[in-house]
């Protein structure tokens, strides 16, 4: 049996466990979930998916989605 767990690491080092695989360069909230575009406001906490890792060991997977916050400014971009 193989297990799959999933992660999220956010820039100062901490993680929190997310349902499932994370695409790159997608724009999440604080806890994982995908935002959908576009956003209705650059006044948001938000974090884009900058990198993945996988390790795996017998019977079991594990990713880490790593994070890097976005500015104000940088979601602008991701607005209406």
């Amino acid at each position: 049996m193989q297990i799959n767990e999933y992660f999220i690491v956010f820039p100062e080092g901490d993680f929190q466990e997310v349902s499932g695989r994370l695409p790159f360069n997608t724009i999440v909230d604080m806890n994982g979930n995908v935002l959908s575009l576009p956003l209705p406001t650059n006044k948001m906490i938000a974090f884009k998916v900058a990198g993945i890792k996988t390790e795996e060991k017998t019977g079991e997977t594990i990713t880490y989605h790593l994070l890097d916050l976005l500015s104000a400014e940088e979601l602008l971009e991701y607005t209406k």
